[in-house]
């Protein structure tokens, strides 16, 4: 097949733009072999100091994008406070500011380090790292933001395009990391099963966004959270009475599975003893929708609610307890065993619900709203 200059050309300048050669090849049907041979002619003159000097263009954008690497490079020294002279501690502490800014090969390379050293240096030191977990504490709440401000549909290249537009430093693989590490996610790849599955699976939303029950055991609401302490995970699931957003059970475990779920219910039914109508309200999770829990909700006369598949709006009682749960305490304190965090979250739970007043409760504790209740001749128990 013939190719015009015209399309020759073209294609070359495409290339000489950024496109790969094997794109711009897949497009065209042209042979690599044929393509490169296209450019091996295509030559241009650079002024040295001494005497002019003959290059390609491909070797010219080779040389520009190594041009542009030691711009960025030389950004990354003038961010430290040491050189690539330094001792290897000093270095490994300038780095490990810069993780998630840039990449692990450009700052390593910046101030001399091997990429294994920082990696260990990272993974044994970040657990402990108050700043560290300060700063993704903090990332995971910008990127909620963004998320939230899309209508859940910006993935995680588009959050931080709209991040580093705010002056956010953050590279794509540490947004993508901390979305799933708080199980959001675009909603366009299945927004359409989504769809389906709650119009034809009789899965509704009892609630629709109103987060106000007329009495107490009128409407529960759960959900689950992790917390990881030296490097596990550990799932926390809570309840609350929708009607004055007391914690009425919650328990942790290692485990993310439909018993940790069945336990905290179980708890929760022993300690209230609600009558029949009880709304339970959740997101879709396996664990809310697996078979067994669902028939446990049956036994004691309780309907299910469901928030809609990538609508975390719609539990946001639930939300906003976790996010206090973990800004007020898991955030903030440094643990030194499982027990001792447990014991803290107990003691948390009681602050919450005893001293912590609430704006929806007219600055009330949610014991304090209860027994308000009972004061009027209200039938709680």
């Amino acid at each position: 097949m013939k190719y015009t200059a015209a399309q020759k050309q073209s294609l070359i300048e495409r290339y000489h733009a950024g496109e790969s050669a094997a794109t711009l090849c897949l497009q065209s049907g042209v042979p690599r072999s044929t393509f490169y041979s296209w450019l091996k002619p295509q030559r241009t003159t650079a002024v040295g100091y001494n005497q002019p000097t003959e290059i390609t263009l491909s070797e010219f954008v080779k040389l520009k994008s190594h041009a542009a690497r030691l711009e960025k490079m030389i950004e990354v020294l003038k961010t430290v406070q040491c050189t690539a002279t330094s001792p290897t501690q000093e270095k490994l502490a300038a780095l490990e500011k810069l993780h998630g800014q840039y990449s692990i090969h450009l700052i390593c390379e910046a101030l001399d380090v091997p990429r294994g050293t920082f990696y260990n240096h990272i993974l044994r030191n970040k657990r402990e790292n108050k700043s560290y977990q300060f700063r993704r504490a903090q990332l995971s709440e910008q990127i909620m933001q963004v998320y939230n401000e899309s209508n859940q549909i910006f993935g995680s290249k588009k959050i931080r395009a709209v991040l580093c537009s705010r002056g956010v430093t953050v590279s794509d693989k540490m947004v993508a990391e901390l979305m799933a590490e708080m199980h959001i996610g675009s909603i366009r790849s299945d927004s359409k099963r989504n769809y389906k599955r709650f119009n034809y699976e009789k899965k509704n939303d009892c609630l629709r966004l109103n987060f106000h029950a007329k009495a107490p055991n009128a409407v529960w609401v759960s959900d689950t959270t992790y917390f990881k302490f030296k490097g596990k995970a550990y799932y926390i699931c809570a309840i609350l009475d929708l009607y004055s957003r007391k914690v009425i059970a919650w328990k942790a475990s290692i485990k993310h599975s439909s018993q940790l779920i069945a336990t905290t219910f179980k708890q929760a039914y022993g300690n209230r003893k609600p009558a029949d109508g009880l709304i339970f309200h959740s997101d879709r999770g396996v664990q809310f929708t697996a078979h067994a829990f669902q028939q446990l909700l049956k036994s004691c006369g309780v309907s299910q609610s469901f928030s809609p598949s990538g609508s975390p709006q719609h539990n946001a009682v639930m939300e906003s307890f976790f996010s206090s749960l973990k800004w007020e305490e898991l955030y903030r304190t440094n643990y030194r065993s499982v027990q001792e965090m447990k014991d803290c979250v107990a003691k948390y739970v009681e602050f919450y619900n005893m001293e912590r007043p609430h704006a929806t409760l007219g600055y009330r504790t949610p014991d304090a709203w209860e027994a308000m209740l009972s004061e009027r001749g209200g039938s709680f128990k």
